[in-house]
């Protein structure tokens, strides 16, 4: 199993497009299926004061490095002064849930004693994704007894009438110079609605040892009776991570079965990071981060099974 490179989809080391509020990255590419092979990748750029908004271009898999109707505004800016999210927004995950998209994002703020703080918000579509509107000015996982640090990089699947989410939180923050150093893994919970949510602190992916201290994005793919994940995990630097499961819940790592690391040189050959994989067509695709976790742009990959 190995994922075959075709190349980077957006390239954000300059800015994008001269775009005042695309200063700099493309991160946690989000894929949001139109029709035959157009999708639309939702991302977040930043702007002149380092805050991220939520912006889309759209690709055609025949030829996804030709990236067309780049969103001049963005689709979701950062929310009001002392909100969880007034220092920045990033799509991590869309459902569709009936005549509605759910467009769920990371939300996050600028930290005092700690560098950020960062929770999950949800904003809906009823145009078919032409605007979404948040549901609320809070946080639909916040700070919890469960989870109080941060939660973020939801991957949310809907089934049998469950939302279903694996995401990131972490377990602590640890006082070390220059800055405090924040160590998260990921855990699971579930809902009736898709707002309302239980999170019972049940950890799905935990630290491998004691040099690592980052597991990042989740990205669940349901393949008949079994659940696979992509996931990126670091000790210094990011890479992909890989693991199976029967239910969802109880999973087995297996690293050395991701199938894609970094390039020997160019945008992806410092580190791989934030994926997000989708089926199309009956083959498995993957949008990714490289280097400076966004800083050079977003790739894509496709999964050649008899490699």
């Amino acid at each position: 199993m190995k994922w075959k490179k075709l190349g980077r989809v957006l390239d954000a080391e300059h800015g994008i497009a001269g775009i005042p509020w695309m200063q700099s990255h493309a991160m946690i590419p989000t894929a949001d299926h139109l029709e035959g092979d157009v999708y639309r990748i939702y991302f977040a750029p930043r702007d002149q004061k380092n805050r991220s908004n939520i912006a889309h271009v759209d690709i055609d898999l025949s030829k996804p490095t030709e990236v067309r109707n780049l969103s001049t505004e963005p689709i979701m800016a950062c929310g009001p002064l002392g909100g969880f999210d007034d220092s920045g927004v990033l799509a991590s995950w869309i459902v569709a849930h009936g005549t509605e998209k759910f467009l769920y994002y990371i939300g996050y703020n600028v930290g005092v004693t700690v560098t950020f703080r960062n929770f999950i918000g949800l904003a809906v579509s009823k145009d078919g994704g032409r605007t979404y509107k948040r549901v609320s000015r809070a946080p639909v996982v916040g700070c919890t007894d469960v989870d109080p640090f941060l939660a973020v990089t939801p991957c949310v699947l809907l089934e049998n009438g469950i939302f279903r989410m694996w995401y990131t939180t972490a377990t602590r923050w640890e006082p070390v110079e220059p800055k405090p150093k924040h160590y998260y893994h990921i855990k699971y919970a579930e809902s009736r609605d898709g707002i309302h949510w239980e999170t019972n602190g049940v950890v799905c992916i935990d630290y491998k040892s004691d040099a690592e201290y980052a597991i990042a994005r989740p990205t669940v793919i349901r393949d008949g009776d079994l659940y696979r994940m992509w996931f990126c995990c670091r000790g210094e630097k990011y890479r992909m991570g890989y693991a199976e499961s029967s239910d969802g819940i109880t999973w087995q790592r297996k690293d050395e079965e991701a199938g894609i690391t970094v390039s020997d040189s160019g945008w992806d050959s410092e580190m791989t990071a934030y994926p997000f994989v989708f089926k199309h067509q009956g083959k498995l695709h993957m949008l990714y981060n490289g280097n400076g976790y966004g800083r050079t742009g977003f790739g894509l990959a496709v999964l050649d099974r008899a490699a």
